[in-house]
């Protein structure tokens, strides 16, 4: 696998969790980053202003405050910046706040995609790289869940956009011959992490004394991905640009009519939602109160990555243990809030 040789990539979403720390990497690497986030206030907009001080604090990053589904913005951040590499994060994310507020995934994940594509299309970069997520599984039942699976019942409207993402992408590089690859995430946490995810809202529960909601009765599995070893995955597929005709194995998801590829980046390795709050209470010394509770609209029970073909294609990835990484999130939680 090669290495990346320095470049200028476009960082879509760089306030944000996996934008962070994927910058962070890219610079300490001797890359130059151009970072992009609206910085909204879907959750504490002062966790990102963090992430963006940390980021400006080391050379090589710039940054723009800016919507990307705003009309010619990232057209005109493009021609200025001629990233060689883009790596499309920014997003609405959420299961469940896509049935409080679908519109905003509307102009997000479609209207902001969609101006990335055309900025793309301006001005090509060397790769394109963009999230989409494990729940574009939705009902699928067969694990561990493959690329080449067909993926069309989709249960949250988050997960929908995500899908017609995957679809808009081909498009553009089957058109425009635009290499790109897409790559869905398998429940992504650690330190830094979205005040929305489980880790996060359990932990902050726990040390103020109080019980904690466990859907499904507690009959969830995940394949969770420590954000180090997410990283990782990122940067080692940033050199592999996708060709058409060069598939790895019968398991390969590239298209036979683009340069276009989607890939998983998990851990393979599905953890049980007790297993998980068990990890927690270890980091924190003391049992939680929970609320067991029936399965929330538009979850899925299981997740579980297939993840033959990332490795195929940029060799082994680091599998932090869940108790390692979740001791790790507990230690800079407890340092970032003072408790």
């Amino acid at each position: 696998m090669a290495d990346l040789p320095p470049s200028r990539v476009l960082v879509t979403g760089a306030a944000g969790f996996v934008g962070h720390a994927l910058s962070t990497r890219l610079l300490a690497e001797g890359h130059t980053v151009i970072g992009v986030d609206a910085v909204t206030d879907y959750y504490d907009p002062a966790l990102k202003e963090a992430r963006l001080t940390a980021l400006s604090a080391q050379g090589g990053f710039t940054f723009h405050r800016a919507r990307i589904e705003e009309p010619d913005r990232l057209n005109t951040i493009f021609a200025d910046a001629k990233p060689d590499l883009v790596v499309h994060l920014a997003a609405q994310a959420g299961v469940r706040y896509s049935i409080e507020a679908p519109e905003s995934y509307v102009e997000a994940n479609l209207i902001g995609t969609f101006r990335l594509l055309e900025a793309a299309r301006a001005h090509p970069p060397r790769h394109t790289m963009m999230a989409s997520t494990s729940s574009v599984f939705g009902a699928n039942t067969e694990m561990p869940y493959g690329e080449a699976q067909k993926a069309d019942h989709q249960m949250s409207f988050y997960a929908a956009t995500k899908k017609a993402n995957e679809a808009m992408a081909h498009s553009y590089a089957h058109l425009y011959g635009l290499p790109t690859t897409m790559f869905r995430f398998f429940t992504v946490y650690g330190p830094l992490g979205r005040p929305d995810m489980a880790l996060f809202k359990f932990t902050r529960a726990a040390l103020a004394g109080e019980a904690i909601d466990v859907y499904n009765q507690g009959k969830m599995k995940r394949d969770f991905t420590y954000i180090d070893d997410l990283i990782a995955g990122i940067v080692k597929l940033c050199a592999a640009v996708p060709e058409r005709g060069a598939p790895v194995g019968d398991f390969d998801s590239l298209s036979p009519v683009a340069p276009f590829r989607i890939v998983n980046i998990g851990n393979s390795e599905p953890v049980g939602l007790m297993e998980f709050i068990a990890a927690i209470e270890a980091a924190l010394g003391a049992e939680i109160e929970k609320n067991m509770m029936p399965i929330q609209p538009g979850d899925v029970p299981a997740t579980w990555a297939d993840t033959r073909l990332a490795e195929a294609l940029i060799g082994k990835l680091p599998h932090t243990p869940v108790r390692e990484g979740v001791a790790k999130f507990v230690a800079w939680y407890r340092g970032h809030y003072g408790v």
